[in-house]
Protein backbone atom coordinates (compact mmCIF):
# COMPACT_ATOMS: atom_id res chain seq x y z
CA UNK A 1 0.00 0.00 0.00
CA UNK A 2 2.75 3.10 0.71
CA UNK A 3 4.22 1.51 -2.33
CA UNK A 4 1.89 2.54 -4.49
CA UNK A 5 1.10 5.67 -2.54
CA UNK A 6 4.47 7.08 -2.72
CA UNK A 7 4.45 7.86 -6.62
CA UNK A 8 0.98 9.57 -6.00
CA UNK A 9 2.42 12.07 -3.32
CA UNK A 10 5.57 12.36 -4.80
CA UNK A 11 3.64 13.55 -8.50
CA UNK A 12 1.59 15.94 -6.44
CA UNK A 13 4.50 17.51 -4.96
CA UNK A 14 6.00 18.03 -8.19
CA UNK A 15 2.32 19.15 -9.86
CA UNK A 16 2.11 21.60 -6.76
CA UNK A 17 5.86 23.11 -7.46
CA UNK A 18 5.49 23.57 -10.85
CA UNK A 19 1.73 25.59 -10.40
CA UNK A 20 2.30 28.87 -10.08
CA UNK A 21 0.97 30.72 -7.36
CA UNK A 22 -2.44 31.97 -7.55
CA UNK A 23 -2.44 34.92 -10.02
CA UNK A 24 -4.23 38.33 -9.31
CA UNK A 25 -6.24 40.60 -11.82
CA UNK A 26 -5.65 44.80 -10.78
CA UNK A 27 -7.47 47.41 -12.68
CA UNK A 28 -5.56 50.11 -14.25
CA UNK A 29 -6.53 53.71 -15.23
CA UNK A 30 -3.33 54.59 -17.75
CA UNK A 31 -3.47 58.30 -19.09
CA UNK A 32 -4.11 57.86 -23.10
CA UNK A 33 -0.73 59.06 -23.96
CA UNK A 34 1.15 56.13 -22.29
CA UNK A 35 -1.76 53.75 -24.23
CA UNK A 36 1.50 51.68 -26.60
CA UNK A 37 4.33 51.23 -24.10
CA UNK A 38 1.32 49.90 -21.28
CA UNK A 39 0.05 47.32 -23.47
CA UNK A 40 4.22 45.90 -23.64
CA UNK A 41 4.19 46.44 -20.33
CA UNK A 42 0.82 44.94 -18.99
CA UNK A 43 1.94 41.69 -21.11
CA UNK A 44 5.72 41.47 -19.80
CA UNK A 45 4.39 42.05 -16.37
CA UNK A 46 1.93 38.98 -17.17
CA UNK A 47 4.90 36.55 -18.07
CA UNK A 48 6.94 37.67 -15.11
CA UNK A 49 4.37 37.43 -12.46
CA UNK A 50 1.39 35.57 -13.77
CA UNK A 51 -1.02 38.49 -12.75
CA UNK A 52 -2.70 40.45 -14.92
CA UNK A 53 -3.33 43.83 -15.30
CA UNK A 54 -6.75 44.98 -16.85
CA UNK A 55 -5.90 48.42 -18.76
CA UNK A 56 -8.41 51.51 -19.31
CA UNK A 57 -7.11 54.20 -21.75
CA UNK A 58 -8.34 57.72 -21.13
CA UNK A 59 -7.89 61.48 -19.84
CA UNK A 60 -6.87 61.68 -16.47
CA UNK A 61 -9.09 64.59 -15.57
CA UNK A 62 -11.83 62.01 -16.67
CA UNK A 63 -10.29 59.20 -14.43
CA UNK A 64 -10.06 61.43 -11.44
CA UNK A 65 -13.65 62.26 -11.37
CA UNK A 66 -14.50 58.69 -11.90
CA UNK A 67 -12.44 57.64 -8.74
CA UNK A 68 -14.23 60.37 -6.54
CA UNK A 69 -17.53 58.53 -7.48
CA UNK A 70 -15.92 55.20 -6.87
CA UNK A 71 -14.44 53.85 -9.97
CA UNK A 72 -13.23 50.38 -9.48
CA UNK A 73 -9.55 51.15 -10.15
CA UNK A 74 -6.37 49.67 -8.30
CA UNK A 75 -3.86 51.97 -9.52
CA UNK A 76 -3.69 55.42 -11.41
CA UNK A 77 -0.78 56.02 -14.38
CA UNK A 78 -1.67 59.74 -14.49
CA UNK A 79 -0.22 62.34 -17.26
CA UNK A 80 0.67 64.45 -14.55
CA UNK A 81 2.18 64.45 -10.89
CA UNK A 82 -0.95 66.95 -9.56
CA UNK A 83 -3.63 64.76 -9.78
CA UNK A 84 -2.01 61.65 -8.16
CA UNK A 85 -0.91 63.76 -5.04
CA UNK A 86 -4.60 65.24 -4.97
CA UNK A 87 -5.69 61.70 -4.51
CA UNK A 88 -3.39 60.77 -1.87
CA UNK A 89 -4.42 63.93 0.15
CA UNK A 90 -8.20 63.33 -0.02
CA UNK A 91 -7.38 59.81 1.15
CA UNK A 92 -8.40 58.06 -2.09
CA UNK A 93 -4.93 56.74 -2.74
CA UNK A 94 -2.13 55.15 -0.63
CA UNK A 95 0.16 57.09 1.11
CA UNK A 96 3.70 56.87 0.20
CA UNK A 97 2.71 54.76 -3.08
CA UNK A 98 3.42 57.64 -5.12
CA UNK A 99 6.08 58.05 -7.33
CA UNK A 100 6.95 59.88 -11.00
CA UNK A 101 6.91 56.75 -14.18
CA UNK A 102 8.20 58.78 -17.07
CA UNK A 103 8.46 62.59 -18.01
CA UNK A 104 6.71 63.10 -21.15
CA UNK A 105 7.73 65.35 -24.21
CA UNK A 106 5.44 66.88 -25.93
CA UNK A 107 5.56 67.29 -30.07
CA UNK A 108 4.11 68.78 -32.91
CA UNK A 109 3.30 66.27 -35.41
CA UNK A 110 1.49 65.76 -38.98
CA UNK A 111 0.56 62.62 -40.81
CA UNK A 112 1.72 64.27 -43.49
CA UNK A 113 5.49 63.88 -44.28
CA UNK A 114 7.44 66.78 -44.54
CA UNK A 115 5.03 68.50 -43.72
CA UNK A 116 6.56 69.90 -40.25
CA UNK A 117 9.76 71.01 -40.06
CA UNK A 118 12.59 70.15 -37.39
CA UNK A 119 12.11 73.85 -35.53
CA UNK A 120 8.42 74.02 -35.64
CA UNK A 121 8.23 77.03 -38.06
CA UNK A 122 5.09 75.82 -39.33
CA UNK A 123 3.12 77.02 -36.76
CA UNK A 124 4.23 80.90 -37.41
CA UNK A 125 3.68 80.54 -41.49
CA UNK A 126 0.20 79.52 -40.46
CA UNK A 127 -0.48 77.77 -43.56
CA UNK A 128 -3.27 75.50 -41.83
CA UNK A 129 -6.67 75.26 -41.44
CA UNK A 130 -6.95 73.12 -37.95
CA UNK A 131 -4.67 72.57 -35.10
CA UNK A 132 -5.23 69.94 -32.70
CA UNK A 133 -4.72 69.52 -29.12
CA UNK A 134 -5.89 67.87 -26.77
CA UNK A 135 -8.38 69.78 -24.13
CA UNK A 136 -6.07 71.83 -21.68
CA UNK A 137 -8.55 71.37 -18.82
CA UNK A 138 -8.29 67.65 -18.90
CA UNK A 139 -5.28 66.80 -20.23
CA UNK A 140 -1.77 67.84 -19.50
CA UNK A 141 -0.57 67.74 -23.02
CA UNK A 142 -2.93 70.47 -23.78
CA UNK A 143 -2.30 72.74 -20.88
CA UNK A 144 1.33 72.10 -22.31
CA UNK A 145 0.26 72.64 -25.71
CA UNK A 146 -1.66 76.31 -24.63
CA UNK A 147 1.65 76.76 -22.63
CA UNK A 148 3.68 76.58 -25.78
CA UNK A 149 2.13 78.48 -27.90
CA UNK A 150 1.99 81.50 -25.35
CA UNK A 151 5.68 81.53 -25.13
CA UNK A 152 6.11 81.37 -28.68
CA UNK A 153 3.64 84.13 -28.66
CA UNK A 154 1.07 82.72 -31.36
CA UNK A 155 -1.29 81.83 -29.38
CA UNK A 156 -3.84 84.82 -30.32
CA UNK A 157 -3.24 84.26 -33.70
CA UNK A 158 -4.03 80.29 -34.17
CA UNK A 159 -6.45 79.83 -31.47
CA UNK A 160 -9.57 80.03 -33.93
CA UNK A 161 -7.95 77.05 -35.41
CA UNK A 162 -8.22 75.03 -32.74
CA UNK A 163 -9.23 71.48 -32.95
CA UNK A 164 -9.92 70.29 -29.61
CA UNK A 165 -10.11 66.40 -28.96
CA UNK A 166 -11.07 64.96 -25.42
CA UNK A 167 -7.92 63.23 -24.77
CA UNK A 168 -4.66 62.88 -26.50
CA UNK A 169 -5.46 59.87 -28.30
CA UNK A 170 -8.30 61.06 -29.93
CA UNK A 171 -6.26 64.25 -30.95
CA UNK A 172 -3.90 61.92 -32.65
CA UNK A 173 -7.01 60.20 -34.38
CA UNK A 174 -7.86 64.08 -35.64
CA UNK A 175 -4.50 64.39 -37.01
CA UNK A 176 -4.17 60.83 -38.07
CA UNK A 177 -7.08 60.65 -40.22
CA UNK A 178 -6.39 64.21 -41.71
CA UNK A 179 -9.29 66.83 -39.68
CA UNK A 180 -6.45 68.46 -39.04
CA UNK A 181 -3.50 68.98 -40.45
CA UNK A 182 -1.22 69.00 -37.40
CA UNK A 183 -1.85 69.13 -34.02
CA UNK A 184 0.10 68.91 -30.48
CA UNK A 185 0.94 65.35 -29.63
CA UNK A 186 2.41 63.00 -27.13
CA UNK A 187 5.67 62.26 -28.34
CA UNK A 188 5.49 58.57 -27.67
CA UNK A 189 1.97 57.90 -30.00
CA UNK A 190 4.41 59.02 -32.80
CA UNK A 191 8.03 57.57 -31.51
CA UNK A 192 8.89 54.05 -31.11
CA UNK A 193 11.94 52.70 -30.96
CA UNK A 194 14.27 55.51 -31.48
CA UNK A 195 12.57 56.96 -34.61
CA UNK A 196 9.31 58.44 -36.00
CA UNK A 197 6.97 55.77 -37.00
CA UNK A 198 5.26 58.43 -39.84
CA UNK A 199 4.61 61.61 -40.90
CA UNK A 200 6.64 64.66 -39.94
CA UNK A 201 7.11 66.15 -36.29
CA UNK A 202 9.10 69.09 -34.16
CA UNK A 203 10.07 67.94 -30.91
CA UNK A 204 8.85 71.00 -28.24
CA UNK A 205 12.09 72.21 -26.76
CA UNK A 206 11.05 71.28 -22.41
CA UNK A 207 12.17 74.92 -21.90
CA UNK A 208 8.83 76.14 -23.96
CA UNK A 209 6.58 74.31 -21.10
CA UNK A 210 6.33 73.11 -17.29
CA UNK A 211 8.01 69.51 -16.94
CA UNK A 212 4.89 66.77 -17.66
CA UNK A 213 5.95 64.74 -14.77
CA UNK A 214 3.51 61.14 -15.20
CA UNK A 215 3.14 60.12 -12.00
CA UNK A 216 1.18 56.62 -10.84
CA UNK A 217 -0.18 55.47 -7.42
CA UNK A 218 -1.82 52.80 -5.94
CA UNK A 219 -5.45 53.93 -5.02
CA UNK A 220 -7.67 52.59 -1.97
CA UNK A 221 -9.02 49.99 -3.83
CA UNK A 222 -6.16 48.57 -4.23
CA UNK A 223 -4.38 48.77 -1.16
CA UNK A 224 -4.75 44.45 -0.56
CA UNK A 225 -3.99 43.27 -3.92
CA UNK A 226 -0.72 41.56 -4.11
CA UNK A 227 -1.40 42.45 -8.18
CA UNK A 228 -1.54 46.41 -7.43
CA UNK A 229 1.98 46.01 -5.14
CA UNK A 230 3.64 44.18 -8.09
CA UNK A 231 2.53 46.13 -10.92
CA UNK A 232 4.25 49.19 -8.75
CA UNK A 233 7.16 47.20 -8.51
CA UNK A 234 7.31 46.00 -12.00
CA UNK A 235 7.38 49.62 -13.64
CA UNK A 236 10.50 50.31 -11.69
CA UNK A 237 12.12 47.63 -12.99
CA UNK A 238 14.88 47.79 -15.83
CA UNK A 239 12.88 45.66 -18.07
CA UNK A 240 9.80 48.55 -17.93
CA UNK A 241 12.21 51.39 -17.91
CA UNK A 242 13.15 50.30 -21.48
CA UNK A 243 9.92 49.75 -23.06
CA UNK A 244 9.28 53.63 -21.33
CA UNK A 245 12.62 55.33 -22.88
CA UNK A 246 11.36 53.47 -26.35
CA UNK A 247 8.81 55.30 -26.37
CA UNK A 248 10.82 59.06 -26.17
CA UNK A 249 9.97 59.20 -22.43
CA UNK A 250 12.35 60.38 -20.14
CA UNK A 251 12.76 58.92 -16.72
Amino acid sequence: MKTRLFPLFAGLVVLTLSTPLRADEVQVAVAANFTAPMQKIAADFEKATGHQAKLSFGATGKFYAQIRNGAPFEVLLAADDETPAKLEKEELAVSGSRFTYSIGQLALWSAKPGYVDAKGEVLKQGAFEHLAMANPKLAPYGAAAVETLTKLGLLGSVESRFVQGENIAQTYQFISTGNAELGFVALSQVYEGGKLKSGSAWIVPAKLHSPIRQDAVVLAKGKDNPAAAALVKFLKTDKARAVIQSYGYAL
